[in-house]
């Protein structure tokens, strides 16, 4: 018996379209947010916690991962969220959203002045967030990932450097199922190793994005 071919993957770039949820006016603002969201949410549900933040000079854009599917029963199919990877393809679907990031940017900016941009990731959001920083075209001056830490495949001796300037910040429940309190001495010593600076938040509850927190940093932040 004849075996079975084997099939042959190739890959082939092709444009998309993508969806973004902005509060406020970024072409008045000096500051600017870019959130990106966690696994299983939409940009536009993401974002609704930041309203209260945003001012004349403060914006917030979420734009939503280019993967979307139904996070219930595959009987309702009532319930979308998207996610910005898998496992699978990992490295094109890392190269798309980090094109798909840096092409956000330019086209809020087109023809302006690029304000200061600063990234908050939340949750799957935070390994996003912290590759774009490091490894897109766009200058961040700020990093916030909350509910998670740096990609773990980020090499954090060739992006020591930059990292120090990037005033980043690790913002963590205390109840968070996701974030251990080894995973948390991990992540602070692997930093510390590298003499990374980072502030650290910590709020009462879970894999959330506590409200108040939330206000208190965002307006401090100028």
């Amino acid at each position: 018996m004849t075996a079975a071919p084997t099939p042959s993957l190739s890959s082939l770039q092709v444009p998309r379209t993508a969806r973004i949820a902005t509060l406020g006016s970024p072409e008045e603002a000096s500051v600017c947010w870019i959130v990106l969201h966690g696994y299983g949410q939409l940009a536009a549900d993401f974002i609704e916690p930041f309203g209260p933040s945003v001012t004349a000079h403060r914006c917030v854009v979420a734009p939503e991962a280019l993967s979307r599917f139904y996070v219930d029963e595959m009987d309702a199919h009532e319930e979308v969220g998207a996610s910005w990877m898998t496992r699978e393809a990992r490295e094109d679907d890392i190269q798309d959203y980090l094109r798909y990031l840096d092409r956000v940017v330019e086209h809020l900016y087109a023809g302006s002045t690029t304000p200061s941009i600063r990234v908050l990731g939340f949750s799957q959001g935070t390994a996003t967030a912290s590759r774009w920083a490091l490894l897109g075209n766009t200058t961040v001056d700020r990093l916030v990932l909350w509910g998670g830490a740096p990609a773990h495949d980020l090499d954090l001796e060739t992006h020591a450097p930059a990292l120090r300037q990037l005033d980043l910040t690790i913002v963590l429940g205390t109840e968070d199922p996701y974030v251990t309190d080894d995973h948390r001495s991990a992540v602070r010593a692997q930093l510390a190793r590298h003499d990374i600076p980072v502030t650290v938040h910590t709020y009462e509850g879970g894999h959330h994005l506590h409200r108040d927190t939330l206000s208190q940093m965002l307006r401090a932040d100028h």
